[in-house]
């Protein structure tokens, strides 16, 4: 019986000490191995863990050279799986530590974009929606020449027709209940756009679904 109870302990100590040879093997390394690790998570489609080995890498490595382009291809891979805010938080970073002069163009219209892209829903999206046309207006602001701009002004106007719906569709419902005031408000909205209702086809599908094919 006594044999019984140190043959389990031992079992015990040896998985233990395992565990910790384990972890401690997931720390304290070169910022090289980071970004291999992170690299090779990205190719094998796990982002989690190359979410996880870029935290480990930011904290260990707060000055390496390696991490503006790591937060780069982490921000790439986030967009190609559709992780929108996730993607735009590797953007915003990126801006914030690394960007100037075009670069920071650059990332100020990747984050644009993947506001963009991560509007699924203009009735649950509204104040994202909204942050997005406020942005897009300020980036052509900015830039007023900018290689983006085109793609800025699809975004805005493609924003600002979904947004007109969204207006006219809240002051139907409005019209059906009976409250003809809150219905004038919201048509009262629309009349200051430059876009009209008149000017907008209606879809058969979601103005923003149709036109992130265009970005993707």
């Amino acid at each position: 019986m006594m044999k019984k109870i140190l043959l389990m302990t031992l079992a015990i100590v040896l998985l233990a000490s395992c565990s910790i040879d384990t972890t401690k093997k997931e720390f304290n390394k070169t910022a090289l191995s980071w970004y291999h690790k992170i690299t090779n998570a990205i190719a094998a489609n796990d982002l989690d863990k190359a979410d996880e080995y870029y935290l480990s890498m930011r904290s260990e490595h707060t000055k390496s050279p390696l991490l503006q382009s790591t937060m780069m291809i982490l921000a790439h891979a986030h967009m190609d799986k559709e992780e929108y805010q996730l993607a735009s938080y590797y953007f915003k970073e990126y801006n914030k530590r690394f960007a100037v002069g075009d670069r920071q163009e650059y990332a100020e219209f990747m984050t644009l974009k993947a506001a963009f892209l991560g509007i699924r829903d203009t009735n649950k999206d509204q104040k994202l929606m909204m942050d997005t046309i406020t942005n897009a207006n300020k980036f052509l602001y900015t830039y007023p020449s900018s290689q983006y701009n085109h793609l800025v002004n699809t975004i805005l106007v493609r924003l600002k027709m979904s947004q007109i719906l969204l207006n006219e569709n809240v002051a139907s419902l409005y019209n059906r209940v009976g409250k003809e005031d809150a219905a004038k408000i919201y048509r009262t909205k629309n009349q200051s756009s430059s876009i009209k209702m008149s000017d907008i086809s209606k879809p058969d599908d979601s103005i923003l679904n149709k036109v992130t094919k265009v970005f993707n």
